[in-house]
């Protein structure tokens, strides 16, 4: 099975400066709306299967486009919801970078638990379990290799991803996963292998080969903060096909 993780594309609090975490009414921006219709048309020439979504509005909003394409039905799943930043959401990232515990998330992230919410070890454990639960289920439904896709926030594609490459979760922040990119996991019997990390480029024929057809190459894209943001960076490096015209300051 090959999973397409798609993080939703620029939202209000990433042009806030602000991490929204579960915060309710965090919706896409223009330039987001602009992305999730983009990424609709570069997946469109791939056999797209399943689409699965954080339950948060600007998932759902990222997916809607892709959804329509496909003739699909999106299915929500809790488990890739994003990081609850308890006392930290909505808070403007200005402030966080100034907190003792801002330097734990940089650099031993599996003990780092936000005041008044969830450990990043956590989320870790939750969504690769929500991920390898979908893999099983359509590798029984079909029995063939399946491409789907699940649109996510950066902090739980990153932590998917460190599991992924069989790297400890305390280096997840040296991942970079931009709004609208998409990184790409394929899992087999023997391990996962990954294809694509903060991919925001165009040609994306390689995915739909299928099994040993499938080529190694990667094709990853943009540029990268001096420091990961909680949440995930906020987008906007010029020379991507679906970044914004402003360049990321993540301070």
């Amino acid at each position: 099975m090959t999973v397409i993780l798609l993080r939703h594309g620029v939202s209000t609090s990433n042009t806030a400066r602000t991490l929204a975490g579960r915060s309710t009414g965090v919706d896409l921006t223009e330039h987001g709306d602009e992305q999730a219709r983009a990424i609709a048309e570069r997946l469109s020439g791939l056999p797209v299967e399943r689409i699965v979504h954080s339950p948060l509005l600007r998932c759902r909003r990222t997916v809607t486009p892709l959804a329509e394409k496909f003739g699909l039905e999106p299915v929500s799943d809790d488990r890739i919801i994003e990081v609850d930043y308890g006392e930290w959401t909505g808070r403007p990232l200005a402030e966080l970078v100034a907190e003792p515990l801002w330097k734990v998330v940089q650099r031993h992230a599996s003990g780092a638990v936000f005041p008044g919410g969830e450990g990043l070890a956590q989320v870790q454990s939750r969504a690769v379990a929500a991920i390898r639960e979908h893999e099983r289920a359509l590798a029984e439904q079909h029995g063939r290799d399946v491409l789907w896709v699940a649109c996510t926030h950066g902090d739980v594609i990153k932590s998917v991803l460190a599991d992924a490459l069989g790297i400890h979760l305390d280096g997840f922040q040296r991942i970079v996963v931009e709004p609208a990119s998409i990184s790409v996991v394929r899992y087999t019997p023997a391990a996962p292998y990954v294809w694509r990390i903060n991919d925001t480029g165009t040609d994306l024929s390689a995915l739909a080969a299928t099994g040993g057809q499938r080529s190694g190459a990667s094709g990853s894209s943009g540029t990268v903060s001096a420091e990961a943001v909680p949440g995930g960076e906020l987008g906007g490096s010029g020379s991507a096909d679906n970044g914004g015209a402003e360049r990321r300051d993540s301070r």
